[in-house]
């Protein structure tokens, strides 16, 4: 059997922020609209590198690679951001922060005859991901591992700074506006934050990373004709929001739900078609969901005790009360942040996307990630209401409207 398979992709690099991609490590980019990843070669090699001719080999063989056969554009600064996340591991990859030397092209009596030409890769890809979430092998791993049976390993734990809800008029509006709200392009909410702004930096850009992934059965944000009161989904929608109702809702045991994108046709099976779900819990093709990614730059950022539940421990792991109560409401917005989006869920592999772990989905070929909403606003969680309001706040918002 061989050594662990590469992945392998060419890019030639501009400075255009319009090719712009987030997250360049964990492999080749998949994006069909763009044709990248798409049309790849399979076969067995070895390791690379100009210590290597077709003289003096390596040895390190037989190893796999994919490689995609197109040469791509993409922006500098995708490239900048890989290396930030590089530098941001527990080994900090710093000898992999240039471009390396390039072996002389092999010699055809030195090359595999096994090569497999793949089309249609995003179908294909997904498929290999749901084969391989299937294998529980992984899982059993980890559950044995020390990081797991011992919890003390986790640095984040039990970090989470208490801060409890409170009535919304006995806050002092400028410092705890709430989330999520109105992002109707041009609508202004009524509280003047005087100089407090939201951070519209990318937020890897203010040492920030994320620490969680978690999403909401439909929206707490409400942009006029993408998720409003006119959406649907397999059981419906919400009206405007009538809080006597959620309230008994609440007190009943149900999940408060939020409001429907316009995507939904019951005529069309991918939205209609069960999904075989091997690890999301009770999860519905059809139904929109808006998923939240906080940030922190007080995460473990770069650590294995990065991604926390619940949010709050991975959002203070590095930060204690007394430094907290030092802090002005800026130095909040500009140091946490939550990127927002949101989705409705298809059985349709053509819209399949390989990482939702690291935040916000940039793909401007499908206009996701390129008509955002920042303000300043909460955490959020059907705890909240009108009348009870969250005191995790200002913190920056982001969200796709």
């Amino acid at each position: 059997r061989g050594m662990g398979p590469v992945h392998g992709q060419i890019f030639t690099v501009v400075n255009d922020d319009s090719y712009f991609y987030s997250d360049m490590m964990r492999g080749m980019i998949i994006d069909k609209d763009r044709g990248m990843g798409q049309d790849v070669t399979q076969y067995t090699g070895s390791t690379t590198g100009d210590s290597r001719s077709n003289e003096m080999c390596s040895t390190y063989a037989p190893v796999t690679w994919q490689v995609d056969r197109k040469c791509h554009m993409i922006s500098a600064s995708s490239f900048d951001k890989m290396c930030y996340d590089m530098k941001m591991q527990r080994d900090d990859m710093s000898d992999d922060l240039h471009a390396h030397g390039s072996r002389e092209l092999v010699k055809d009596e030195y090359v595999a005859d096994n090569q497999v030409h793949v089309g249609d890769r995003q179908r294909k890809m997904a498929e290999a991901v749901s084969a391989e979430l299937s294998v529980p092998s992984f899982l059993d791993l980890k559950a044995g591992s020390s990081m797991i049976s011992d919890g003390s390993a986790n640095t984040c734990a039990g970090k989470k700074l208490d801060s409890a809800n409170a009535p919304c008029v006995d806050l002092e509006v400028r410092n705890a506006p709430q989330a999520g709200s109105n992002i109707t392009k041009g609508y202004v909410g009524g509280i003047d934050m005087g100089d407090v702004v939201p951070n519209t930096d990318e937020y890897y850009k203010s040492k920030m990373c994320p620490v969680n992934v978690h999403w909401h059965l439909g929206t707490e944000h409400y942009s006029v004709g993408e998720y409003d009161e006119g959406g649907d989904g397999p059981h419906g929608n919400v009206a405007r929001p009538d809080w006597a109702d959620r309230e008994r809702a609440l007190a009943e045991g149900e999940v408060q739900d939020g409001f429907r994108c316009h995507h939904y046709d019951e005529t069309d099976p991918k939205f209609t078609t069960p999904y075989e779900w091997k690890h999301c819990v009770g999860m519905e093709v059809g139904e929109t969901y808006e998923v939240h990614w906080p940030h922190s730059a007080a995460g473990a950022c770069g650590t294995v005790d990065q991604f926390q539940t619940p949010f709050y421990d991975g959002v203070f792991c590095g930060l204690d009360m007394k430094t907290f109560s030092t802090l002005k409401p800026q130095d909040i917005a500009s140091a946490v942040g939550v990127h927002g989006q949101i989705f409705t869920v298809v059985n349709d592999d053509s819209y399949f996307y390989s990482d939702m772990m690291r935040g916000m989905i940039i793909d401007k070929d499908r206009g996701m990630g390129q008509d955002v909403t920042q303000y300043t606003g909460s955490t959020t969680g059907d705890s909240r209401s009108n009348e009870m309001c969250s005191t995790y706040a200002p913190v920056t918002w982001q969200v796709d409207r």
